[in-house]
C-alpha cells in the first residue's frame, strides 16, 4: 500500500491532487465524468460578494500550448453560493475549499467572515492573484505592503486554514510566499496564470475583449515549477503548486521540485477526467519505484 495522504496543519487530505479554481466550476459539473470524492480535493471557482457578470466575450482564446481566459470571476455571489451550492457540494466526501475574491480588504473580511460559519468548508483559498480584474486581485498581490494588509485582515477574522495563491507577475515571488507565511497563512498556492495577450490578425484586433488575459496551460509549467522550487526552499509552510499539470509526469515533477500538492486546471478542459487519472498514476510511479509514502519524493532534489 503506498499513502498519498498529507495534511495542512491537522487538516488532512487523501492524496495531494486537488482542482485548480475557475476550471472544475463547484465540481458538480463534473459528476458526470468522474467521482469527485477521488480527489483530495477540489477548489471552488471563484466566488465574491456580490454577482459578477465577469468581462465582455470575447474572453478565451488558444494559444501555442496554452490557453488565455479573461472571464473576469464571473460568479453568482455568496448568497446565492450558500442557499445553492453549498448544501450539494457539503455532500462530497474530500476537502471543499472556496476561493475568494474582492475589490478591497473589507470585500475579503466579510467573505470570510461568511465562510468560517460553513461548517463543511475547512479552508478559503485567499485569490490576491487575479489578472482579469480591473480592481483587487492582482492590485493585492503584485504589491507587499497590498498583500500583507489583506492577509493579516482575513487571518484575524478567520480561523480554518487559510491558503493564499500567489501571482507570477512580480519580480521575486518569494517576497509575498514570506509575507503570507508571516501572517499566518497555512499554506501558498501557485502560480495564478501569466498575464498575456494575442491578436486576432484577421479582425486586426485583441483577441481578449480586455486586450490581456491570463495565460495558463503546458506554455507556463517551467515558470511555474521554478517558482515553485523557490518558494518551497524559503518557506515553512505547504507549498501547492499549479501551472501546466497536464499528466502524472508533470505533477510528480512539482512534488520532486518542493511541492505537497498539486492542482489541475486546464487539463480538465481536455479531459474531464484528468485529475483522477492523476491520482492513480501517482500512485503507480510511487509503487513502481518502491516508495511507500508520497513523503518520501515531495521536495527530493532539495535534499542534500
Amino acid at each position: 500500500m503506498v499513502n498519498l495522504g498529507f495534511s495542512i496543519g491537522d487538516l488532512l487530505f487523501k492524496n495531494p491532487v486537488l482542482t485548480a479554481s475557475g476550471t472544475f466550476g463547484y465540481g458538480t459539473e463534473f459528476e458526470d465524468f468522474m467521482d469527485v470524492s477521488k480527489l483530495g480535493g477540489i477548489i471552488l471557482k471563484g466566488t465574491t460578494l456580490e454577482p459578477r457578470e465577469g468581462n465582455s466575450y470575447p474572453r478565451m482564446a488558444e494559444t501555442p500550448s496554452g490557453m488565455l481566459n479573461s472571464v473576469g470571476l464571473q460568479n453568482r455571489g455568496i448568497d446565492y453560493f450558500e442557499k445553492n451550492i453549498y448544501p450539494h457540494v457539503s455532500g462530497y466526501n474530500t476537502n471543499v475549499i472556496v476561493n475568494i475574491n474582492g475589490n478591497y480588504v473589507d470585500d475579503y473580511v466579510a467573505l470570510a467572515e461568511r465562510i468560517e460559519k460553513l461548517d463543511k468548508i475547512p479552508a478559503i483559498e485567499l485569490n490576491i492573484s487575479c489578472p482579469n480584474v480591473k480592481m483587487g486581485g492582482m492590485a493585492f498581490g503584485t504589491n507587499l505592503d497590498s498583500a500583507r494588509e489583506v492577509i493579516k485582515a482575513v487571518r484575524a477574522v478567520y480561523s480554518k486554514k487559510l491558503i493564499v495563491k500567489l501571482s507570477p507577475n512580480v519580480t521575486n515571488i518569494v517576497d509575498f510566499a514570506r509575507i503570507a507565511e508571516e501572517e499566518g497563512a497555512d499554506s501558498v498556492s501557485l502560480i495564478n496564470t501569466l498575464l498575456g495577450m494575442s491578436v486576432d490578425i484577421k479582425n486586426m484586433k485583441p483577441s481578449l475583449s480586455t486586450i490581456t488575459g491570463g495565460l495558463s496551460g503546458p506554455a507556463i509549467k517551467p515558470v511555474a515549477l521554478r517558482m515553485v522550487w523557490q518558494v518551497a526552499k524559503s518557506v515553512k509552510i505547504p507549498v501547492i503548486g499549479i501551472g501546466g499539470i497536464m499528466n502524472t509526469s508533470d505533477a510528480i515533477e512539482f512534488l520532486i521540485a518542493g511541492a505537497t500538492a498539486v492542482q489541475i486546471g486546464t487539463a480538465s478542459f481536455i479531459d474531464p477526467q484528468a485529475s483522477v487519472k492523476i491520482v492513480e498514476g501517482i500512485r503507480e510511479y510511487l509503487a513502481d519505484k518502491k516508495f511507500s509514502d508520497i513523503k518520501e519524493i515531495i521536495g527530493l532534489i532539495n535534499r542534500d
